[in-house]
């Protein structure tokens, strides 16, 4: 065993001659203990907790997007389970020092510790082979350990094959999984492991690992360029590290913005923010010339719309949110033309950007032409940075009076159509057939009135009732504990029988309900709702502000809904010779 303090960055072999080969920077750097595992705290201490409890579990399940340190982490847990020095074998999360097994289970290369990929080694045959190698003890490290990477792409056989097993493994076997997808993992198998969920790195941490490392490099750089880098890495260390590494090698030694914007196909950001504030604004020219720059200068039109998207997504984070300026992988134009524009943006302004925006990051990709569609999607958005609000829509049209042919003002809008839903809500004080209700016996119902009948039968939900009284009949006489009805031509006459069924039901009480020898004249009730409908359409088409309305959006239609209780009861009443007598 070596000597020296087992290094930070992953063993090599010795190299004979004159010099080492290269190895990437996410190689290079990879950790190899949990003191340099950046990024993920909360798991690092509940494992330490874990085994200063001595409760280590016998399977691991580690889930997180790719290049999150899942591989990693799972090969320094195999490193701390097998830990042995000279004062014997001891499971530790203090790594410092160089243990007997170390070297070789970093490398992948330890006898006890064996790793597999599930992506290709899906069936039950390759798990049998797990299975049948369980029974035996390990070699020389205190535990046999199995990593399965991407084990949600074992098949369900393979899956319930490994159940047994995992559920009563030996004292000496340890099962470390990983993996990208953990909802493609069976409830079996998740229940009977410990989960931890690696997190994305957030860009203050990824930022300073990504100094260190050109620290001890010792490469030049520029924070922008990091910046940058640390946006298209999402989160994830090895893409971050790999982007470094292309970004040394395209910069000849040094890392700058202008080298990682031609490396990632990104524009100007702050031609993207003048971009944006030019939409805005609602010019186009200007607009479509930015676009033209950005294009010629080498951006992408699909990743300009993609930059405007996220752009939004900024400036709407800072409105909610303004402590979301303070985000370190923020260019210094963004964190200083973000909030002004927050403060002057309208959420629904925002909203809609975004939703033009996204919808024309698919056209963009999808189009032969991807510079003439994201002008169309430039174009679009502009106008529609132009449009009022609703609210700001009736406001203008309100200040501003129409005028009537020949030149006179039209009449003030009344606010509401047809009179307003208050005026149509009014009691009408002369309803001559509505005596004041009286409590029912029991429980039951007790209408007063034709209509009281009808909306008795909606609050049963007797639909077929219903529409019968509304359309196959109209109310001669209503008398307590009987009616009289007229029926229309082609009225289904059982439904005399139902309404008389229904009535001693509701009531608790037999009606005489009886068939007028006159034919049904004049409306039923949904003739006059058909009719008020009508009015209220004719209203509201002739209404100053509607026609303003109209003629700014020319093609739109007017539409009227009106519920039952905007329809007042007189309307009914004077449609009727319905007639009432009290006992």
């Amino acid at each position: 065993m070596a000597d020296a303090l087992f290094p930070d960055s992953e063993m090599t072999p010795p190299v004979t001659g004159a010099s080492a080969p290269y190895l990437v920077l996410a190689r290079k750097y990879r950790p190899s203990s949990f003191s340099t595992l950046i990024g993920q705290d909360a798991m690092v201490q509940t494992l330490r907790n874990a085994f200063k409890a001595k409760r280590i579990p016998h399977a691991f399940m580690l889930t997180g997007i790719r290049g999150v340190g899942k591989t990693t982490t799972a090969r320094i847990l195999a490193r701390a389970v097998n830990f042995e020095d000279e004062s014997g074998r001891r499971p530790t999360l203090e790594l410092d020092q160089e243990g007997i097994h170390d070297r070789a289970i970093i490398e992948g290369r330890h006898v006890d510790v064996i790793e597999m990929d599930a992506a290709s080694n899906t069936g039950i045959g390759d798990i049998r082979e797990i299975i049948d190698s369980v029974k035996y003890a390990p070699a020389s490290a205190p535990y046999k350990v199995y990593i399965i990477d991407e084990v949600h792409m074992l098949s369900t056989a393979a899956f319930n094959g490994l159940l047994k097993t995992l559920e009563e493994p030996p004292p000496y076997v340890k099962f470390i999984f990983a993996t990208t997808e953990i909802r493609k993992v069976p409830v079996t198998i998740l229940s009977r492991c410990m989960r931890f969920d690696l997190r994305r790195v957030p860009p203050e941490t990824m930022t300073a690992h990504l100094v260190d490392l050109l620290s001890q490099e010792a490469i030049g750089y520029e924070p922008e360029a990091l910046a940058m880098i640390v946006r298209a890495g999402e989160g994830s260390v090895r893409d971050c590290q790999s982007l470094l590494d292309q970004a040394i090698s395209h910069g000849d030694g040094k890392v700058t913005a202008a080298t990682v914007k031609a490396m990632l196909g990104l524009g100007d950001r702050a031609k993207a923010i003048d971009l944006f504030e030019a939409l805005m604004k609602g010019e186009i020219a200007t607009a479509l010339t930015l676009l033209r720059e950005l294009y010629d200068a080498g951006a992408d039109p699909e990743t300009v719309i993609g930059d405007l998207a996220d752009f939004t997504n900024l400036v709407t984070r800072m409105k909610i949110v303004p402590a979301a300026a303070d985000d370190i992988s923020l260019t210094p134009d963004e964190r200083s033309c973000g909030p002004e524009l927050a403060a002057k943006l309208g959420m629904r302004a925002l909203s809609r950007a975004w939703q033009i925006l996204f919808k024309g990051f698919d056209e963009v990709k999808s189009a032969g032409n991807g510079l003439q569609a994201a002008e169309m999607v430039l174009v679009r958005l502009a106008y529609a940075s132009e449009l009022p609000s609703p609210d700001e829509l009736i406001a203008k049209l309100q200040n501003a009076p129409a005028q009537q042919p020949g030149g006179a003002q039209a009449l003030p809008h009344r606010g509401t159509i047809g009179g307003g839903p208050q005026a149509m809500r009014q009691p009408d004080p002369a309803r001559r057939y509505e005596a004041a209700p009286t409590p029912a016996p029991q429980g039951f119902a007790n209408p007063r009135s034709y209509l009281e009948l009808v909306t008795l039968a909606g609050e049963k939900r007797d639909l077929l009732l219903k529409t019968a009284l509304e359309t196959q009949m109209r109310p001669v006489a209503f008398r307590e504990k009987s009616i009289e009805v007229a029926l229309v031509e082609g009225a289904d006459p059982a439904i005399i029988q139902m309404l008389s069924a229904r009535l001693k039901l509701w009531t608790g009480q037999v009606w005489g309900v009886s068939v007028s020898t006159r034919p049904a004249e004049g409306p039923t009730l949904r003739d006059v709702k058909d009719e008020r409908i009508a009015q209220a359409k004719s209203e509201a088409v002739e209404d100053p502000l509607v026609k303003a309305i109209l003629e700014m959006f020319p093609g739109s239609k007017v539409t009227v809904k009106l519920r039952e209780e905007q329809v007042p009861d007189a309307a009914y009443e004077d449609a009727f010779s319905e007639e009432r007598e009290d006992e």
